[in-house]
Formats: C-alpha cells, sequence, structure tokens
C-alpha cells in the first residue's frame, strides 16, 4: 500500500489519497465528511440500521511536518481495516480523523463497541510505533444516540450533529433579525392583549378550583425543556395518561380520527375529553389559553413562530425521524402546522411541515406565517 501525497479537492480542502490492489480509497475533507455524517443521519432514520462513528485524536501529530509523516502512518493503518463501504474523512482537518462504519445490524450496542475498539486498537498497534500509537485518543458514537429524558440539557451526542453548528452560524443574522421580532412581537401582544388576560384569568378562578396558569414541562430546541404556560382549561389533579395513551397511538399512526364534539370534520386529537373544564373549552376553541406563552417568547423558550413543543413523553415515543424537529429550530406558538390543517393532519405530515419550515425559515416567512395565524384561529381549523 502506498500512501500519496496531500491533495486538495474542488473546494481547495485537503484529503490523503490511498491507493492500492482494489482500487482507490479517499480519507474526505473536513467540510465533505461532516456533510456526509448529517446524510447518513437520515439514511439510518429510513433504513434503521445503525452506524457507527469514530474518532481518532491524533494529538500532537497536527502540525509539522515529520508529524505529518507520522499522521499519515496513522490514516494509512486505519485504512487497512475499513470496508469499501464505510465512509473516512476528516473531523477535524489534520487533527481528528473520523470512520462511518454504515449500516451495521448488531443490536448489542456493547458488543458493537467492544469489537470495533478491538479491531482498530489491533489494528494500530500492529501498523504503529508504541510512541504514535499512545498519541492517539479513540472515542465512538452510535447513531441513533440514546436520549437522556430525565436531563435538563441536550438529549442528543453534539458529535453526531456537527451541521447543527454549522446551520446556526451561517443563519446567525437572521437569528438576530427572528429574536428582535420575537421580543418585539410578544412585548406588543402582552400590552393589547392584557384586559383579555385579566378578563380570562378571573373567569378560571370564578368558574373552577384551581391556579390560573397551567404549568407543564416541555421540549424546546436541543432537548432543553422549560417550563410551558397556558391559561388552565382543566380541572386540577386531573389524569395525563388519557392524554398519554392517545398521543402514543397518535405518534404510531394508530389514532382514529374522530369528529370534533361529535360533528364536523374529523381531527386527530382527543375529543369529549372529561377533563376539560367548560371554560376551558371555549378556551382551546378560540386558543385564548395560548396567550401565556407570550412569556415564553418574551423569556427566549419560544418564538413566535416554529414547530409546537412536545411533551416529554411524547419524545420518548418519536421515532428516530422525528427527533429533528426539535433540533433545528426554537418552538413556536404558531406555524405551518396550525396555517395548514392543524390536528385535521396525521402527527407524520405534521412533522414533515415542521421540517419544511426547520429547512427553509426566514423572516418573511415568518411573517407570512404569523399574517395567517389570526383567520386559522377564527376558523377553527382543527381546533376542539
Amino acid at each position: 500500500m502506498t500512501l500519496r501525497e496531500p491533495v486538495r479537492d474542488a473546494a481547495h480542502r485537503p484529503f490523503i489519497e490511498r491507493s492500492g490492489p482494489d482500487g482507490e480509497r479517499n480519507v474526505l475533507g473536513e467540510e465533505t465528511f461532516r456533510r456526509m455524517i448529517s446524510v447518513e443521519r437520515k439514511r439510518t432514520e429510513r433504513s434503521r440500521k445503525p452506524f457507527l462513528l469514530m474518532l481518532l485524536d491524533t494529538g500532537s501529530y497536527h502540525g509539522s511536518e515529520k508529524n505529518g509523516k507520522g499522521l499519515d502512518s496513522i490514516v494509512s493503518a486505519l485504512l487497512t481495516f475499513t470496508r469499501e463501504t464505510d465512509v473516512a474523512g476528516w473531523y477535524k482537518n489534520r487533527s481528528i480523523i473520523g470512520v462511518m462504519f454504515t449500516e451495521l445490524v448488531a443490536d448489542d450496542k456493547t458488543s458493537i463497541l467492544r469489537t470495533m475498539l478491538t479491531r482498530v486498537s489491533t489494528t494500530l498497534q500492529n501498523n504503529l510505533t508504541f510512541e504514535q500509537f499512545n498519541q492517539i485518543s479513540i472515542s465512538f458514537h452510535l447513531f441513533p444516540d440514546d436520549w437522556d429524558h430525565d436531563s435538563s440539557g441536550r438529549p442528543s451526542n453534539p458529535t453526531l450533529y456537527p451541521d447543527l453548528s454549522r446551520r446556526t452560524n451561517a443563519k446567525q443574522c437572521l437569528s438576530v433579525i427572528k429574536r428582535t421580532m420575537d421580543i418585539v412581537g410578544s412585548t406588543l401582544a402582552l400590552i393589547i392583549f392584557a384586559p383579555i388576560f385579566a378578563i380570562v384569568a378571573l373567569a378560571i378562578k370564578v368558574s373552577s378550583r384551581g391556579p390560573v396558569f397551567f404549568r407543564q414541562q416541555r421540549i424546546g430546541q436541543y432537548g432543553k425543556r422549560f417550563i410551558f404556560l397556558k391559561f388552565r382549561s382543566m380541572y386540577i389533579d386531573s389524569d395525563p395518561g388519557v392524554h398519554k395513551a392517545y398521543v402514543t397511538k397518535l405518534i404510531a399512526g394508530q389514532a382514529e380520527r374522530k369528529p370534533p364534539n361529535g360533528k364536523g370534520a374529523g381531527v386527530y386529537k382527543l375529543t369529549d375529553d372529561k377533563r376539560i373544564t367548560r371554560l376551558g373549552a371555549v378556551l382551546r376553541r378560540t386558543s385564548l389559553d395560548e396567550l401565556p406563552q407570550f412569556l415564553n417568547v418574551l423569556r427566549g423558550e419560544m418564538s413566535l413562530v416554529g414547530p409546537r413543543p412536545p411533551i416529554p413523553y411524547e419524545v420518548v415515543a418519536y421515532q428516530t425521524w422525528h427527533r429533528r424537529r426539535v433540533l433545528l429550530v426554537k418552538p413556536g406558538i404558531t406555524g405551518l402546522w396550525q396555517v395548514n390543517g392543524r390536528s385535521r393532519v396525521k402527527f407524520d405530515d405534521m412533522v414533515r411541515l415542521d421540517l419544511q419550515y426547520a429547512s427553509g425559515w426566514s423572516p418573511w416567512m415568518d411573517i407570512k406565517i404569523l399574517l395567517r395565524t389570526p383567520s386559522a384561529v377564527i376558523l377553527g381549523e382543527g381546533a376542539s
């Protein structure tokens, strides 16, 4: 096996090219490799076959010409045991090299990691000097990754999502505009709707026992939890098990379409819910119960426009591809789902609308959705 001199791809990113009896293998440049990680995540979402990302931090080999030759030896040794279908590239140029082992079939994650660690350690030890081997740090990252639902932080392994930080940086200017719109819009809404706040709060206190506000833990962007606010529309101490059972069936595509309050077009949500007060039914039908969420927007936990924030037990029931709706953008009060049928839309179609918004959002798109929201509320599309 011979190792050629580093060359550059069309975008002038360095990669190492290896030639051998079975043809050539390329170690992709950093930008290309990170993009491939994103592509492989989506492929895994469809095939449901996991992939393993192995990262080798080459430590002090980064830099000098002498160390560069040692680094080439590490790369050459690494490529000796990878399959043609595996993807190798720089996770961090000339410093951290990665390999994606794709379409794994073993169900035992521990077995996969143990096998791969043994293989890579043996190969590197046989091809490198003792000094070279001791400079390497190896880490493994399996996708789909386990989400820590009891944590208040990010549930996913950030290493598997290098494209998210790049996406955030690319839209930094637009994000500032979006946040400015959120602050101005939520402040104005709280001022304008202050009389309605007072009337609804008084009506809730008079009509049923319990607090004015309903506080619930929800999942925000990157899995960060926050306290979600609504006007209380249920009797206190209501059992959430009814909703949990229904939403689990909904996410699995097994929920039946029900007529709202026994009449009209069908919706995918609980109807004739005995937990809801008489006043609560009115608040929900008019979406007045959502008004306190302007406080969530002002605090930066939500945006005016975005996917609806899920309850933790909903995320537990998600398929892998559903997770993207809580990774790409902040949750919002309104969004494409609300102005395109709301609960008349199946769950998978709702997620597709969320992902469509996340992939192409802009301040102008937000304005158009906000302008369409009042008519959707007045018509009560999908509400009950």
